[in-house]
């Protein structure tokens, strides 16, 4: 039977270069047999990886946008909102979810704000506070390890690398509101982890480091996890997919040489997600 084609919400940055955020989400929910709806709420010349990048900021067009959805009646099946450029533009993303949220769509915060310890420039106290109010209107949610210490006011220079206060803090995440927690880019030698959390318990994810970093991954990972919690993946299954292809695009771009800012080269390997998800 053919299944009626789910509508995501797509609320990111567009970078014109660097294989990240909006370019990202749109190209993995479309070959996953969705239909992204993107709102950018920046567009970048490149990711702000790569020095001298330039940006518009379209903040001041966003509710005026999201109005105009509203008024044409636009429902969405799933809301996923990546990175934002300033504590105006969580509350203003956080009025569109609760517009748009109903009791049976599914919303997915990747919270970016920080990685491997540091704060991005962008992350303000400010911009910290409006992303928790902004988590605890999630079903779920992507934090790395940086961005729960940010999230639960830790020391993000001090994080946890044993698998049991990783999932204390995955618990403290859930008691925000969040129904389900998904930590990733976790440490484990040779290999990397993804905790989640549910109802069900903990469980620990582990697939083997397949080349150096490459931005990105972080977006690539969210974007698989929510085009196959929206085909009804349970939430360690979704992770396992996510977290395998991410691994399998790192592996096919380190022989290439690809330059690390220019981010994993996941074009090719696409048709893997329109075949796992292909309905007749």
């Amino acid at each position: 039977m053919i299944q009626r084609t789910k509508r995501v919400a797509a609320v990111h940055d567009l970078s014109g270069f660097g294989r990240s955020s909006m370019t990202t989400a749109v190209a993995v929910l479309a070959a996953m047999g969705h239909q992204p709806c993107p709102a950018p709420t920046a567009v970048f010349s490149t990711h702000t990886g790569i020095p001298g990048w330039q940006m518009t900021d379209l903040t001041g067009g966003l509710d005026a946008f999201f109005g105009h959805w509203q008024a044409i009646g636009l429902a969405f099946d799933g809301i996923y909102t990546g990175f934002l450029g300033s504590a105006e533009q969580t509350q203003i993303v956080r009025r569109m979810l609760e517009t748009f949220r109903t009791p049976d769509n599914l919303i997915i915060v990747d919270p970016v704000m920080g990685d491997n310890g540091r704060r991005y420039t962008t992350c303000t106290p400010e911009l910290c506070d409006g992303m928790r109010a902004l988590v605890r209107l999630a079903d779920v949610i992507t934090p790395n390890l940086t961005e729960a210490a940010l999230l639960l006011g830790e020391d993000e220079t001090a994080l946890p690398s044993d698998e049991a206060a990783i999932a204390s803090w995955a618990r403290r995440l859930r008691r925000m509101g969040v129904r389900q927690v998904v930590i990733t880019g976790l440490a484990r030698g040779d290999a990397l982890g993804i905790l989640t959390s549910s109802d069900s318990g903990e469980a620990l994810i582990v697939h083997p480091r397949a080349g150096g970093y490459f931005c990105g991954t972080g977006d690539l990972f969210a974007s698989v996890l929510t085009g196959a919690l929206l085909h009804g993946e349970v939430l360690d299954a979704a992770a396992r997919r996510a977290g395998e292809f991410v691994a399998l695009c790192v592996e096919r771009t380190a022989p290439l040489k690809t330059p690390a800012m220019h981010g994993v080269c996941f074009e090719r390997e696409l048709y893997r997600l329109a075949d796992a998800f292909a309905r007749e």
